[in-house]
């Protein structure tokens, strides 16, 4: 569905009164321009003389941030859908105690839900800095910037995915689950600081 939109309809529907897309859509549509940057620096290396020991590694990152791409691309409607699930559920009736605790728990099963996906799109994201790293380092010098970039808009991608899953994660009355996706959350969050500020170095003039 947001995936097939042009760039221009996709903007005016995250500026819409509607709650999605929201961030996590957002969130996933940065990691797929930092894998596509990323297969691009590969691209501009694979054929490029004085960088032949490289062809076979550039390829295989290619690859690799091709599918990272799609995979992105999808979880823009996957983390949208999830949290319309949430929406959803709040308009349940709650007339009655029995509707009133069917509704409870549907809003925390699809709450839950809502907090997973972008979790996902953060931890793909979080793969993204070490192909950023390669194509710095082994690529074609003239389009380092470019993997820098990609680093940049992967950091992005993993915080504005892990605001969801905090967002979310917050409104949890399951303690246990709360405590897990939190974790989990300021684990990534460490590591993608890590792994943006060692790709960087890369490019200190």
């Amino acid at each position: 569905m947001f995936k097939e939109l042009t760039i221009n309809q996709f903007i005016e529907n995250l500026a819409s009164d509607s709650p999605v897309p929201g961030g996590g859509s957002a969130a996933a549509l940065t990691g797929a321009g930092a894998a596509g940057l990323i297969a691009m620096v590969a691209a501009l290396t694979i054929g490029k003389t004085g960088y032949e020991e490289h062809w076979d590694e550039m390829a295989k990152v290619k690859e690799e941030m091709d599918k990272a791409k799609d995979f992105f691309l999808n979880a823009m409607d996957e983390d949208a859908g999830s949290y319309a699930k949430v929406m959803d559920c709040f308009k349940m009736p709650k007339n009655t105690d029995e509707e009133k605790v069917c509704r409870l728990q549907a809003i925390q099963e699809t709450l839950y839900g809502a907090a997973i996906v972008p979790l996902q799109i953060a931890e793909k994201a979080a793969e993204l800095f070490r192909f950023a790293e390669i194509v710095i380092d082994k690529g074609n010098k003239n389009a380092a910037s470019d993997g820098a970039v990609a680093a940049l808009m992967a950091r992005t991608s993993v915080r504005g995915a892990l605001y969801n899953v905090k967002i979310n994660a917050s409104s949890l009355k399951d303690a246990e689950s709360k405590a897990d996706l939190l974790k989990k959350a300021e684990s990534l969050e460490k590591r993608s600081a890590q792994a943006e500020s060692t790709v960087l170095k890369l490019m200190e003039f």
